[in-house]
């Protein structure tokens, strides 16, 4: 069961989404436009979005920027445009999926399932038996805890986006280790392509809050054209 907000302008969809997602024992809101969807999101906590594109006041395109400079909640879009380069776009602009309309109920729900299961790290364990809680991934003064999905630095706790985590905690996992970009986008960012400059933009992120830069790198090594990787900094000599 998930907390669901439905964003959709079409009455009978929404109506349609509401009555399905709610049969399927979810919890679920609904609103019809961008900027209701915002106010939604900053005073509620959601499990994920589903954010329909054609929405009366803003392009949901541009609504899924603004939802990214509030939350890490996942989101969905649903889209009857199926054009490659948009959905790429999107993907890159922070969206953890996308399905194109028409669609089932029951392929959104098991959309919805993948996605909070990446989100929450979740995985089928063995029947009847709990999974052992994954170890703090410790690289220099680094400390990660994949299992409270938080890192500090020589003991200060970083203020990180979800997706800012996920990529840390995934170099994090190889200390030492050059880690390719196409790696990165298919693990972090569960894309099979797409831009480097997602990944470049999210390293820039990352070391701005580890108190680096690329010019001058503690942590965070980028190989041009091969990859990236995290490594403890080197003792001075």
């Amino acid at each position: 069961m998930a907390s669901v907000l439905v964003v959709e302008d079409d009455q009978f969809v929404r109506s349609a989404l509401i009555r399905q997602l709610t049969e399927a024992s979810h919890t679920v809101r609904s609103v019809g436009t961008a900027l209701e969807a915002l106010r939604e999101v900053a005073q509620i906590g959601f499990d994920v979005v589903i954010l329909d594109l054609g929405l009366p006041d803003l392009d949901g395109a541009e609504a899924l920027k603004m939802l990214r400079g509030i939350t890490d909640v996942p989101v969905i879009v649903a889209t009857a445009r199926d054009d490659e380069g948009e959905i790429v776009r999107l993907l890159n602009d922070g969206a953890d999926d996308y399905l194109v309309k028409p669609f089932s109920v029951a392929h959104l729900s098991a959309r919805m399932t993948a996605v909070l299961r990446r989100v929450r790290g979740g995985g089928a364990g063995e029947p009847g038996r709990a999974a052992a809680p994954p170890a703090v991934l410790r690289v220099g003064g680094l400390a990660v805890d994949p299992l409270r999905r938080q890192a500090r630095l020589d003991g200060v706790t970083l203020d990180l986006t979800r997706r800012e985590f996920d990529l840390l905690a995934y170099l994090a996992g190889r200390p030492g280790v050059v880690v390719p970009r196409r790696e990165l986008l298919a693990e972090v960012w569960r894309q099979a392509y797409g831009d480097d400059q997602t990944i470049d933009v999210h390293l820039s992120w990352l070391r701005r809050k580890l108190g680096e830069t690329a010019a001058r790198p503690r942590y965070l090594h980028t190989l041009r054209g091969v990859g990236v990787k995290l490594e403890p900094p080197a003792e001075p000599t």
